[in-house]
């Protein structure tokens, strides 16, 4: 039985490895960079910047990198994109301007923003059907606990020796990652066909395929197009979350700390939950009950006055919110055929980041005139809204069925 598990699960636990210490060292790197940019500058501005970076590296790098995805050996992809990002991540201390580090910084998302359609579509590559759910809920559980204990790494590290050693070994983690990811196999060697080259025909072809699959499959892009709306209304939500809770529930910095940390433990707590039960809940209830305790836990939250009713809705959403994650990433996975996964999720990242810096915008303006709970209320009814319209949608059974997969067609 053993064996039988070891033959399994050897190279996707790997897998998991390689990308969980990669997760560990980008938030050990994100508290250090905050650090870092906050006592060179004193400017809450210079460090807000760092998160604009994010969604704007996407926008310049996803409208392409998909192309190269779907033709190249995505292992090798990996473990460029992991060293580019160690030595990019390496040299960052040397620098005192702040731009360098800002264009620094965007380039170590950009080659983020161009790992993760690449690692998306290895592992649906790597994983065999009938495990997906449980790895991918496990990979939720390495990103829910890197959550937790990146930053305490990160302060532990700055307190024993200093902000450039954090960075440091970000950096090294990095290699690490890409130490692994080489032990594991190469399952493409295609890539450009003679006398094809990247360049804006071959882009503008590679959407028009996207677009083509788009209309014969409107029902799984439709529900694909519907989670990642919502999940940047997480992702904009969370940029009102400090002044949310210092105005309005009246918390201190430490109480704050401890929200974050059981919204981690809720994320943890949701992820083992679906690990242990993975084979016994339907694909469907994990998106549709996810989704709609997601928004729950969001209103909850945004209805709160005090830290319990805080804490509530921030463990309930984190919960459900590991649940959905699984269930959406093994519906795609099913559904999107591998030969155009890269371009498919690219280019959708693409669009979600435009979304997500507009919504932030809109956020921040709603912020300015009205207020900061106003902001969070109706942001939470939205998602809601949108949640229920995605889990009322006509039940299409062959969709969420965890057999006879799209993507094994190419």
């Amino acid at each position: 039985m053993y064996h039988s598990w070891k033959k399994k699960w050897k190279y996707p636990s790997l897998l998991l490895a390689g990308i969980g210490i990669s997760n560990l060292g980008d938030w050990i790197y994100l508290i250090a960079l905050n650090l870092m940019i906050l006592n060179v500058y004193g400017s809450a501005v210079a460090v807000a910047g760092l998160y604009m970076l994010k969604p704007f590296a996407s926008m310049l790098t996803s409208f392409w990198s998909g192309s190269v995805t779907d033709r190249f050996d995505k292992r090798r992809i990996m473990i460029m994109l992991d060293v580019i990002r160690a030595v990019i991540v390496a040299i960052i201390p040397f620098f005192s301007s702040i731009l360098l580090i800002y264009l620094c910084v965007l380039l170590v998302n950009m080659a983020s923003s161009f790992f993760h359609p690449t690692a998306t579509t290895y592992i649906t590559k790597l994983v065999p059907v009938d495990r997906r759910k449980r790895f991918n809920s496990l990979h939720n559980l390495m990103s829910s606990g890197a959550f937790v204990i990146g930053p305490a790494i990160a302060g532990a590290l700055v307190f024993i020796g200093s902000v450039e050693l954090a960075i440091y070994m970000n950096a090294l983690s990095f290699l690490l990652s890409g130490l692994i990811v080489a032990f594991l196999p190469g399952m493409d060697t295609e890539g450009f066909s003679a006398g094809e080259r990247l360049d804006l025909q071959v882009i503008k072809e590679d959407w028009k395929a996207v677009m083509s699959f788009s209309k014969k499959a409107a029902y799984v892009m439709g529900v694909y197009a519907l989670f990642e709306i919502t999940m940047v209304f997480t992702a904009a939500l969370d940029s009102t979350e400090v002044v949310f809770t210092r105005r309005v529930l009246g918390l201190s910095e430490g109480a704050y700390g401890v929200l974050v940390s059981i919204a981690g433990i809720g994320f943890i707590a949701g992820s083992l939950f679906v690990t242990i039960l993975a084979y016994k809940i339907p694909l469907r209830h994990l998106i549709g009950i996810g989704t709609l305790m997601t928004a729950t836990g969001y209103l909850i939250y945004a209805f709160s006055t005090s830290f319990i009713g805080g804490s509530v809705g921030f463990f309930i959403l984190s919960f459900a919110l590991a649940g959905a994650n699984t269930g959406f990433i093994t519906f795609y996975q099913k559904n999107l055929p591998i030969g155009i996964m890269g371009r498919v999720v690219s280019i959708i990242s693409l669009f979600q980041s435009t979304f997500q810096i507009l919504l932030i915008i809109v956020i921040g303006l709603v912020v300015e005139v009205f207020t900061v709970q106003t902001a969070v209320i109706s942001g939470s009814l939205l998602m809601l809204m949108m949640l229920v319209w995605l889990t009322t949608l006509p039940a299409k059974t062959k969709y969420f069925t965890e057999s006879n997969l799209a993507s094994e067609v190419n």
